[in-house]
C-alpha cells in the first residue's frame, strides 16, 4: 500500500492515523473497536466531571450518553474522559476547603493534557 493511500484526514487527529509510521497508533485504535473507515472521522472529546460525590454532577453520566449519540449522528467519533470534581458546599467548614480553588487549575490542566496530548479535533465539556 502506498504512503498516499494511508492518508485518512487533514484534521488534527490525522497525526495519529496518517502514514506508515502511525501503524502502531492505528493498531491501538483498532483495539478499541474502530475500523479503517472511522479513521477519516473527527475525534471529539467529551470531558466529563461526573462523580457521585458531587450532587450537582450526578446527572452528567446520563447526559454524556446523549452527547455521544449527537457526535455519532454528526459523523464524529466520541471519546469520553473524566476529570476530578469537588463540591464547594461539601468542602465548607473544614480543611477540605483548601482544595476547592486549586482543584480548578487541576481540572483545567488535566483537560488540556488529554485533548492536546491526543490531538483531538473538538471537545464538549460537561460540568456543573
Amino acid at each position: 500500500m502506498a504512503e498516499k493511500d494511508l492518508h485518512y484526514k487533514d484534521l488534527r487527529s490525522g497525526i495519529m492515523v496518517n502514514g506508515t509510521g502511525r501503524s502502531g497508533n492505528r493498531a491501538l485504535l483498532y483495539s478499541m473497536g474502530l475500523d479503517e473507515e472511522e479513521f477519516s472521522k473527527p475525534i471529539i472529546a467529551i470531558a466529563n466531571s461526573f462523580t457521585d460525590l458531587v450532587p450537582g454532577h450526578i446527572h452528567l453520566q446520563e447526559l454524556a450518553q446523549c452527547v455521544k449519540e449527537g457526535i455519532l449522528e454528526a459523523g464524529g467519533i466520541p471519546r469520553e474522559f473524566n476529570t476530578i470534581a469537588l463540591c464547594d458546599g461539601l468542602c465548607q467548614g473544614h480543611k477540605g476547603m483548601r482544595y476547592s480553588l486549586p482543584s480548578r487549575e487541576i481540572i483545567a490542566d488535566s483537560i488540556e493534557a488529554e485533548v492536546e496530548g491526543n490531538q483531538l479535533d473538538g471537545m464538549v465539556m460537561l460540568a456543573s
